[in-house]
């Protein structure tokens, strides 16, 4: 069966028919994929009854993952899956949904901030690939910026501020924002902030985009108050309504997108009921900017 890509709605996402993930994907598929992703930088893959073995070799045809390791609060004995998935789900090892004040749940809510995937990594992820396996009954929505629409909608003056500047990433900053500081001495040196380029540019399409996250908290050369409003201000513009797609989650859904071109965010569900999502991560291509030691602030 020949894929086959339709634009959802007016947004800029994608949804693909004649792909089959228990299957192995041709050369051919794979092209498909890839040039849709560079198109559409979110593809939709309805009703995708996979396990975790054929979403990790559905991911691995596409190119080599990033290993989730060290980038929660989970302990090493608390994972529920390996660590080529990224558990982010609201179930303790048990399967059981966290209480409502435990820390590792309350450090997820950041994931209900406007982020890029790994920018808080030296190198960054390329495409995070999340599937659906069990969902509340309501809310839980994943919504989705286009930062290529967002850098094209800058004014001239605010194109050429942003040109060449370098921020500052960290899960120390984007927690923070939601009034989260219960971090130990060795999550601190854990999360210890990386550079990002601000525009980067499509190696295959050439267009620019704004590399936008919560986990932005500082521009190279600016004082910290300065950056920080400028920062949200940016995202701000970058998630205008024009931006974002919405996307309401079935079972079997699995929903790829391109952290290179656009921003996302979870949204609220019932605290007491399972949301069990996981998510494949393909590899970026390496760092952004030159790293230098950099200061939490």
């Amino acid at each position: 069966m020949t894929v086959a890509i339709r634009q959802v709605g007016p947004c800029f996402a994608g949804e693909v028919d004649g792909v089959d993930m228990r299957r192995p994907l041709t050369p051919d598929e794979v092209a498909a994929i890839h040039a849709g992703m560079d198109r559409y930088a979110v593809l939709v893959f309805r009703n995708q009854d996979i396990d975790d073995a054929q979403q990790l070799a559905f991911t691995q045809s596409l190119g080599p993952i990033e290993h989730a390791i060290g980038s929660s609060l989970r302990a090493a004995n608390e994972y529920r899956l390996p660590t080529t998935f990224a558990d982010v789900s609201n179930l303790d090892k048990d399967d059981t949904p966290y209480a409502r004040d435990d820390r590792r749940r309350l450090f997820a809510i950041g994931n209900r901030l406007w982020h890029s995937d790994s920018s808080f990594k030296v190198t960054p992820a390329k495409y995070s690939l999340l599937h659906a396996v069990k969902l509340p009954s309501k809310g839980g929505d994943t919504q989705f910026a286009d930062m290529r629409a967002a850098y094209d909608a800058l004014d001239e003056e605010t194109r050429e501020l942003v040109e060449g500047m370098v921020c500052e990433h960290s899960q120390i900053y984007s927690r923070q924002l939601i009034g989260f500081f219960d971090l130990t001495d060795e999550e601190r040196a854990r999360f210890a902030p990386v550079r990002q380029r601000m525009v980067r540019t499509h190696p295959v399409t050439g267009r620019r985009s704004l590399y936008l996250s919560s986990h932005a908290g500082g521009i190279v050369g600016w004082p910290v108050p300065e950056a920080r409003g400028f920062l949200r201000d940016l995202i701000e513009h970058a998630t205008q309504r024009e931006f974002v797609y919405t996307h309401k989650w079935r079972l079997g859904d699995l929903v790829m997108w391109d952290n290179r071109q656009t921003m996302h965010r979870a949204r609220p569900f019932p605290a007491d009921e399972p949301r069990d999502m996981r998510r494949t991560t393909l590899a970026g291509d390496g760092p952004t900017a030159e790293q230098m030691p950099t200061a939490v602030h």
